[in-house]
């Protein structure tokens, strides 16, 4: 209830950012946005992985993933834009960022990560709760989602010869990200 209440607010919040930009400025800065609440059995399965006991506390405390959303943009200078607009909304704690844009991860993966902590308004107080926000690109999360699937969501190994290549696919995705954002320069 509190991860799903924390995701509604802060979806709500980033869907007025949505519309305000589509209509003040006639600009799509937000394609579209996910949410998820992590399954129990991944949350168990993560915090054995992490070898965390696992306790209600430990829960709260060091899984920092439980609520998810993610922020899918056009443009990979949007990406820096959202981030910043995220850190202006009221209330809203920045805990963690880490930019996988700027610094892909050796599998290729690109995205910027934050996770935050949103009020909840119940009705004898207000409680903070930890959400991460994924913002990527069209392509990152065409990438992302690909290689999510070849990786993890199938009984079979994975070969060095197919990692390698979804790092060239990733290399040539953020060449064409970057192209992107020169031709709406030219404009």
């Amino acid at each position: 209830f509190f991860y799903q209440s924390a995701l509604k607010q802060l979806e709500l919040q980033m869907n007025i950012i949505k519309e305000e930009f589509k209509i003040m400025y006639n600009y799509d800065l937000i394609d579209h946005i996910d949410t998820r609440i992590k399954e129990p059995k991944s949350i168990v399965k993560k915090m054995e992985k992490k070898k965390y006991k696992k306790t209600y506390y430990n829960l709260i405390e060091k899984i920092n993933d439980i609520a998810g959303m993610r922020i899918v943009c056009t443009l990979k200078d949007d990406i820096f834009f959202i981030k910043d607009l995220v850190k202006q909304i009221p209330d809203i704690h920045i805990l963690n960022e880490k930019d996988y844009v700027t610094n892909p991860k050796p599998s290729g993966y690109s995205s910027y990560h934050m996770i935050v902590e949103v009020p909840v308004k119940l009705s004898q107080k207000t409680i903070y709760v930890k959400c991460e926000i994924q913002i990527r690109t069209l392509a990152m999360d065409f990438w992302a989602s690909f290689e999510h699937k070849v990786k993890y969501k199938t009984e079979q190994e994975v070969n060095k010869k197919t990692s390698k290549e979804l790092v060239n696919c990733a290399k040539m995705i953020s060449k064409f990200d970057d192209k992107m954002i020169s031709l709406k320069n030219i404009q």
